[in-house]
């Protein structure tokens, strides 16, 4: 792997214990599915033993954290913090739907520098850091250079925006979508009532492959908009969105 951050180094430490624990519970699914029982509540605990395992991992640096089940956690450093979502597409995880994965970012000042969407299932890894680029599995990547949006493939979860002459997909994992944008497999993704730990690293990841994203409030926790795409298509893309 490229020489990186010891920040983005703890971040992808941490990721690769967690998915250890991750692989090894969504190989349960498919059993509990067809339990009384079902898988909910499985899925719930899933989440939790992987949160933990990221806070304790993480926890090597001072640093506060914004998790999504356990809230906002306050330790020495307040001005810098960790965002994590330990599962990003836990329907899909619940149905045994193999497209999911684990979202840290490192963000210090309201500012995010860092970011690391790790999928478990697929082993592929995109990280990125300020200034210093984005990358899959240690190869450097850039945002699609396509420049009309009827070539163009994009991502949301806003079942509404079905009737816009758009070529979509619903993939039920924003980080993912983020990671894919930046990495050109997508053209855009736009969403509305999406969590900062939803989209946190993927932000950072998308700008540092090349990618348009307007600034966001990193201190607001929940009800974000999105609209990220190459910078080619930004423009008409944010046309059309015009009343999203």
């Amino acid at each position: 792997m490229k020489s990186i951050s010891p920040n983005l180094n703890i971040m992808i430490k941490a990721c690769e214990k967690a998915s250890k624990v991750l692989i090894r519970d969504f190989g349960e699914i498919e059993n509990l599915q067809v339990s009384k029982k079902g898988p909910k509540d499985f899925v719930t605990n899933a989440d939790r033993k992987v949160e933990q395992i990221l806070i304790k991992e993480l926890s090597k640096k001072k640093f506060s954290i914004i998790t999504e089940e356990s809230g906002y956690i306050e330790r020495e450093k307040i001005d810098e913090f960790w965002i994590i979502d330990p599962i990003d597409g836990t329907t899909n995880f619940l149905h045994g739907i193999p497209h999911f994965c684990i979202s840290i970012a490192y963000a210090s000042n309201n500012e995010i520098l860092a970011g690391v969407i790790f999928d478990p299932i697929k082993n592929e890894i995109f990280y990125g850091e300020k200034n210093l680029g984005s990358f899959y599995n240690n190869q450097r990547i850039r945002v699609s250079k396509k420049n009309k949006l009827e070539e163009c493939l994009f991502a949301t979860n806003f079942d509404s925006m079905i009737d816009i002459d758009l070529n979509l997909r619903i993939s039920g994992s924003a980080a993912l979508d983020l990671a894919y944008t930046a990495s050109g497999r997508l053209d855009g993704f736009f969403q509305k009532k999406l969590n900062i730990w939803d989209i946190a690293a993927g932000i950072l990841i998308l700008q540092e492959a090349g990618g348009k994203i307007e600034p966001i409030d990193i201190k607001k926790l929940n009800n974000h908009k999105i609209v990220a795409s190459s910078e080619a298509i930004n423009v008409d893309l944010k046309r059309l969105m015009k009343n999203f």
